[in-house]
């Protein structure tokens, strides 16, 4: 059998993620028992969602054990399979930080690599896709001519939800850290406008452009941004939790929730995983409006399993220009 490499969890981060917080290892790959398939895993999806599953607290789901595998999506070609539903060289979607991965058959996902390149399945046809329609779709619910704000508008989720916006009549304004990114939302994605937070005049930049206030905003990040949105928001409007990656490392305190009372707002968090029953709904759309043109991606690669730390620290930092991948075979 191959060797396996995989990264796990050495340490729980005090703050800051670090490379100290990661291990990796070497076995040999597992062989598939009865109704298991070994995948070889070709590219490694990271999200921010990771950095929580870091942590030992209550969630939505159990946090990564020490010297357990991290947490991730992947996205690879079977070699081994005993379960009759999977066969050699299919297309799936597995998991683990690692280069092989053992599953039952029952948890992986059968893709087609002919109809998008398999890696968009971990991006805009995957999980980050599927939050933003979903979110959209049954939380935002978007009418033609409303204004949408959506935070980190440049990564995985955001770009596709501002450009869902667009395809519903909306004015699509993004938030999005430097002039690179904030061009690339508006140039490249058709967003109407992108804010950038790190110009230091976000209150001001927003209202200039949403001058009729905001009906829905999609939230990927809390913390600052999230406070001076809701001194902007309209009456009956809409905000998606979808993340809060600004507030991973240290509480923040919101002064303007009072702003959720008095607009009547509807704030609701959501979870991709409770919509799983309805998600061949939404890469058929998805991947509609890509046929279409009128869905876009970009992708932020990493080569090799060795510098996946590397990569997810940096994403934690913004330094992604898109979906954050890598590339491991």
């Amino acid at each position: 059998m191959p060797t396996n490499k995989a990264w796990t969890l050495a340490s729980r981060p005090a703050v800051g993620v670090s490379e100290d917080n990661f291990k990796l290892v070497e076995r040999e790959a597992p062989r598939p028992k009865d109704g298991e398939v070994l995948v070889k895993n070709l590219w490694l999806s990271l999200d921010p969602y990771m950095r929580g599953r870091m942590n030992d607290v209550k969630s939505y789901v159990p946090p990564v054990g020490i010297g357990e595998v991290m947490v991730g999506q992947t996205a690879g070609e079977v070699l081994e399979s005993k379960h009759p539903k999977f066969k050699q060289g299919d297309k799936v979607l597995a998991a683990g930080w690692q280069l092989y991965s053992c599953m039952k058959g029952e948890e992986l996902d059968k893709v087609d690599a002919g109809h998008a390149p398999l890696s968009y399945y971990l991006g805009a046809l995957g999980m980050p896709g599927l939050t933003a329609y979903f979110g959209m779709k049954d939380i935002g619910a978007p009418k033609a001519g409303e204004t949408v704000v959506v935070s980190a508008a440049s990564g995985a989720v955001g770009s596709v939800v501002g450009q869902l916006a667009k395809i519903a009549g909306c004015r699509a304004v993004g938030i999005a850290g430097g002039k690179a990114k904030c061009d690339y939302v508006v140039s490249e994605l058709g967003f109407d406008a992108c804010v950038d937070y790190k110009a230091g005049n976000l209150y001001r930049d927003l209202k200039e452009a949403c001058p009729k206030g905001v009906d829905v905003y999609f939230d990927n990040v809390a913390g600052e941004v999230l406070e001076t949105m809701l001194r902007i928001m309209n009456l009956f409007s809409r905000i998606v939790v979808c993340g809060r990656i600004a507030e991973h490392n240290e509480l923040f305190c919101h002064k303007n929730l009072g702003s959720v009372l008095v607009n009547r707002i509807k704030m609701q968090g959501m979870i991709v995983f409770d919509w799983k029953n309805h998600y061949p709904e939404g890469i058929r759309a998805l991947a509609g409006h890509m046929a279409e043109g009128r869905l876009k991606c970009r992708e932020s690669v990493a080569e090799g399993i060795e510098n996946a730390p590397k990569a997810f620290i940096g994403m934690l930092k913004g330094q992604n220009f898109g979906k954050q991948l890598v590339k491991l075979a």
